[in-house]
């Protein structure tokens, strides 16, 4: 039961309408019953994680770093080590260099995929930024297809991979299966791990050489197990989304078997340095402590999802997913049905931002967006994902993207502020 004198801070300070405050409280009594399931998981990824960090014998002389080419630097052999006994892989490469979740794919694909090679995504259309990185939008230089790559996707079939396709898809030049876990940009939620897992093992069955790569950005703790736990040959994702817990100040990761994390590792330095190479500019401490503090930070943004989620559906807009369905990503997706909605959603929850809490965002012509996107992003990290954002293109059936939050609090100030926009604009009404 919120107090009065919330009510009155939230009125008096924040400016929001008490019927808004009403009807996102009276909202939430939906979803309680829901929290104890998503504190179920994070305990166990919580013990997950320290295990990892007990039997990797983690030190305080672990946060000492080096300089120059990095040779010899413990603590990030041993972040490295602690990412592949929580991810349950060989071999993992993570690093400050690796500027985003999209660097962290371009490398993997690049590293691993030669000239002749064939590239079949079996989520239907990647997010956009990595069309352009495989070629088939932007035609930018440098793209896998002007290495001589080809590429193909099969679409999903009813919001599952259409596994018999996928199999007579694949031909003799097919090296890479790329699955995409989040929802991204589109109408689907995210594929859970019970149906990556039953993918992997007809796949495998079928072709057991062919080499099974997941984008895990967004995916990280949100079930007790991940891509890789299921026969995924190699993962790749963020440090400023879930893994990063929010104190990681920027990198990637890519976790799976030894031989393809060590041709990855020869992308992103050069063939003979791989591993052993690489300054980590003294970010070891917080990226294990972010990676410690996730499994706990992921539980607040599910949480947070979920709340916008039932506030938006009781309004009768679309909410993907949708309240019972089991999550795999904190996205939440809701479709807004025209411009002016998003961008005042987005708005509402900048304002609720810690930090540029006074900016207004716009939507604008981005690098690597077929759109124009109006991003809202007011975090201690730039980009974060991790911490409340929201996002979307401008393009029909006009979906708001509602990610992260490092409390669920932070997450409900934002909720309130993107339905106060709407509300004093005339946008929607409380009353139906």
């Amino acid at each position: 039961m919120i107090q009065d004198k919330t009510i009155n801070l939230l009125c008096q300070q924040f400016n929001i309408k008490k019927e808004v405050i009403d009807f996102v409280n009276n909202s939430e009594k939906y979803i309680l019953n829901k929290f104890e399931n998503i504190d179920s998981i994070k305990e166990f990824n919580q013990y997950k994680v320290i295990n990892a960090m007990h039997s990797s014998r983690l030190s305080s002389t672990d946060f000492h770093w080096t300089t120059g080419y990095g040779y010899g630097d413990i603590g990030r052999d041993k972040l490295e080590e602690i990412y592949s006994k929580v991810f349950n892989t060989e071999d993992a490469l993570v690093r400050p260099t690796i500027a985003s979740g999209t660097h962290a794919l371009t490398l993997t694909l690049s590293g691993i995929l030669r000239p002749g090679d064939e590239l079949i995504s079996i989520s239907g259309s990647p997010y956009d930024t990595l069309k352009q990185v495989i070629g088939v939008e932007g035609n930018m230089e440098g793209n896998l297809m002007e290495f001589g790559i080809t590429y193909k996707e099969i679409p999903l079939l009813n919001n599952k991979i259409d596994i018999e396709k996928v199999k007579r898809s694949i031909t003799n030049k097919s090296k890479i299966v790329m699955i995409q876990r989040s929802t991204g940009y589109s109408d689907r939620r995210a594929l859970t791990i019970d149906e990556i897992e039953e993918a992997v093992r007809e796949i495998k069955k079928y072709n057991e050489d062919i080499i099974i790569m997941v984008d895990n950005c967004y995916g990280e703790f949100l079930e007790e197990r991940e891509p890789t736990d299921v026969g995924v040959d190699i993962m790749a994702g963020s440090l400023i989304k879930n893994p990063g817990g929010g104190l990681a100040l920027s990198g990637g990761y890519i976790v799976g078997k030894n031989k393809l994390v060590n041709l990855v590792a020869n992308r992103l330095t050069a063939p003979g340095l791989g591993k052993d190479c690489g300054l980590t500019f003294g970010t070891t401490r917080t990226s294990l402590q972010g990676l410690f503090l996730a499994p706990h930070i992921v539980s607040e943004a599910v949480k947070g999802a979920l709340l916008v989620a039932i506030v938006y559906k009781n309004l009768g807009f679309k909410v993907i997913p949708d309240i019972d369905d089991k999550r795999s990503d904190i996205i939440q997706g809701i479709q807004l049905l025209n411009g002016e909605r998003v961008a005042e959603f987005c708005k509402g929850i900048q304002s609720a931002s810690p930090v540029d809490s006074y900016v207004v965002p716009m939507a604008w012509d981005m690098p690597g967006y077929e759109d124009s996107v109006i991003m809202a992003a007011g975090g201690f990290i730039e980009g974060s994902s991790i911490e409340l954002s929201a996002d979307g293109p401008m393009r029909e059936p006009y979906y708001a993207y509602f990610q992260g939050g490092l409390t669920y609090e932070h997450c409900k100030l934002g909720v309130y502020k993107s339905l106060n926009n709407l509300y004093i604009k005339n946008l929607i009404n409380l009353e139906q």
